[in-house]
């Protein structure tokens, strides 16, 4: 049997229970906040407020006193006696009603009126999904932007592409910048989706049919509606899901968790491409002057940011299916078997979201590109690039291709050999010099192996790119990236 065996007064600290990582080492502090109790039960008192004000505007016996009484204890919550209540009655709703009752007693008869459980649990999680997306789309933005800037920087540098993680055609490193930007840029239109369609669930009673509301209503099915519709309004919402069961449909956590895990894969790729970058010494994420890559090879200077995006990423993945299983088992108008994987699910898929993009917006702001390097591997690769070339010269120069390819063809397997046999530079196009039959292009080397002739439209794609959807999403964000693109100082 395991047992506690830290000191006594160390006993029942933070230090001595399981603490997130994701609290304590890398999400922000507005985003811990917005999944917080503070927040949850907060929100609750708020939404017990707007139904009350909406009875009460409806013609239910509620006075201002009553309301006014409620407004002053939102942010004043008894957690202990609330945790009290809950172990009585096995309850954390009717812990919370009884914990505002007392302390608010002129209160007490109207609050929760006509509502179930999930008017404050769901109605709450939607809020919270709201406001989740609400701070995560602008540090997306601020990602896409400093990317953006970096993509059209080195829009025409040169850089070896690769097909099979085998040198191929070349491209250029703002390109490939490029190709993470367009998948930030789906991205910020799934989560953007996401956060515009999310509705409220607002009152719809134990099964969603709304019946203790009609009877609160005497029958009057239309005051049911304005109260329904009231409400929402009241909460921040123009629209809400006009049929539910006891719950919203968790088709609803679905379609968020999926944007958000969405973002986990593009992130996770465009990380494990910098570590590759990083490998071969051409592009690095930001490395502090004191910071120490190995505790046992000082010369080390390992991608730890983008290793820690791509731990992250490869959890919040993995929700997706937590969420789809969540939804697919729950039978006919809700079942519970729901509710402590969904304290546990959505909470970590925001918390680990923001925690990544916080630590992608510090990569992307110190990304460094050594073009020496580059210009060095790119002239280990481009003589054998630049074969088709050579052999198009001589044939515009007189010669025959075949002849001309034939020769090409030995002297490559020959450099070919000296590469991998010998670990030697590339040396066909010293073969090619050497050998007379290529005399007519000698002079056109230079210009045949120039690497910007190899690129393409590279550069013209990234400003079109940029120009054309790029700016449109960044320009959505304009009036908060110069606050949310401050440079982010990482925890640890």
């Amino acid at each position: 049997m395991v047992t506690i065996d830290a000191p006594v007064e160390l006993q029942g600290t933070e230090y001595c229970n399981y603490r997130s990582p994701l609290s304590t080492r890398y999400a922000s502090k507005e985003m811990q906040y917005n999944f917080s109790d503070q927040k949850k039960f907060s929100t609750w008192r708020k939404l017990w407020i707007y139904l009350a004000k909406a009875e009460k505007e409806l013609g239910l016996d509620i006075t201002d006193e009553q309301i006014a009484e409620m407004e002053s204890a939102i942010h004043d919550i008894d957690f202990a006696a609330a945790a009290e209540h809950e172990k009585k009655v096995r309850h954390d709703v009717m812990a919370h009603v009884h914990t505002l009752a007392e302390r608010c007693p002129l209160a007490a008869p109207i609050i929760h009126l006509g509502a179930t459980s999930c008017y404050v649990g769901d109605n709450t999680d939607l809020i919270t999904l709201k406001h989740g997306l609400d701070l995560l789309l602008p540090r997306l933005a601020a990602v896409i932007s400093r990317l953006a800037k970096f993509a059209d920087e080195y829009k025409s540098l040169p850089i070896l592409g690769f097909t099979h993680l085998q040198p191929a055609q070349l491209t250029t490193v703002g390109k490939r910048a490029s190709l993470w930007l367009s998948d930030l840029i789906m991205d910020e239109r799934a989560l953007s989706r996401a956060r515009d369609d999310l509705r409220f669930r607002g009152v719809k009673g134990t099964t969603g049919t709304q019946a203790s509301f009609m009877q609160l209503f005497k029958g009057d099915s239309a005051k049911v509606r304005a109260l329904d519709k009231r409400v929402a309004e009241l909460a921040g919402f123009d629209k809400r899901y006009l049929v539910t069961g006891q719950t919203y449909s968790r088709k609803v956590d679905l379609e968020v968790v999926a944007a958000l895990s969405g973002l986990g894969a593009t992130v996770h790729k465009m990380c494990s491409d910098i570590r590759l970058l990083a490998s071969r010494k051409e592009v690095e994420e930001p490395f502090e002057a004191s910071q120490i890559g190995s505790s046992a090879m000082p010369y080390k200077r390992n991608p730890m940011r983008s290793e820690r995006c791509c731990a992250l990423a490869r959890h919040l993945i993995t929700l997706h299916a937590n969420a789809a299983n969540t939804h697919a088992v729950q039978w006919l108008e809700r079942t519970l078997d729901d509710s402590a994987n969904r304290r546990i699910t959505l909470a970590e898929a925001f918390l680990t979201a923001d925690a990544t993009l916080l630590t992608l917006l510090n990569i992307c702001q110190g990304l460094v590109v050594y073009p020496k390097v580059i210009a060095r591997h790119i002239a280990q690769e481009l003589p054998f690039m630049a074969t088709e070339n050579i052999i198009m010269a001589m044939v515009q120069a007189g010669g025959d291709r075949q002849v001309c390819h034939e020769k090409i063809r030995v002297l490559s397997h020959e450099a070919g050999a000296q590469v991998k046999q010998h670990g030697k530079d590339n040396d066909l196009i010293d073969r090619v010099k050497k050998d007379a039959y290529f005399a007519p292009i000698i002079s056109q080397l230079d210009k045949i192996l120039d690497a910007s002739t190899f690129i393409g439209r590279a550069p013209e794609q990234v400003t079109e790119f940029i120009e054309e959807e790029v700016d449109p999403v960044v320009s959505k964000y304009a009036c908060v990236l110069k606050e949310v693109e401050k440079p982010v100082t990482l925890n640890i």
